[in-house]
């Protein structure tokens, strides 16, 4: 039977998704990516291999299947073209930080990923919709594994 703690966040995860705005639904993409690679490392770091490597592979998925597929680029034009190539050259990160064991390599995602959402979130920042802060190093998030 399943944890009804664990249903209940996943309900009401279900809930905020489908009523939220575009834009936040790209700031609940990049805080799961953010958190996922932020779990990564920890587990980089206990030598939990098997649990690093899906939590890389979510943060993977995130950017790619999320953000990087959620790019409009006939009306982004140059900036869309060039976010895609950042969200290819993040993934290729991630997958070198799970061959090699680099937890500096996840720092370095987390950086560029983070000054991008920290930009988006700046965007939204008339809306109260759109917090301006990255998620919090502790605790669960939109999209935490």
């Amino acid at each position: 039977m399943r944890n009804p703690y664990l249903n209940a966040y996943q309900n009401a995860l279900e809930v905020e998704v489908e009523a939220a705005s575009p834009h936040k639904l790209v700031l609940m993409l990049f805080d799961g990516a953010i958190a996922a690679i932020r779990q990564a490392r920890i587990q980089m770091v206990n030598r939990n291999i098997a649990e690093k490597g899906r939590l890389i592979g979510k943060a993977v998925a995130i950017v790619d299947e999320g953000l990087r597929a959620s790019l409009n680029r006939d009306a982004g034009g140059e900036m869309a073209a060039n976010l895609a190539d950042l969200y290819e050259y993040c993934g290729m990160r991630l997958l070198e930080a799970n061959l090699k064991n680099e937890p500096a390599l996840l720092d370095e995602v987390e950086r560029l990923l983070g000054e991008i959402r920290g930009a988006w979130a700046q965007i939204g920042k008339g809306s109260a919709e759109a917090p301006a802060e990255a998620p919090a190093r502790q605790g669960l998030h939109y999209g935490a594994a």
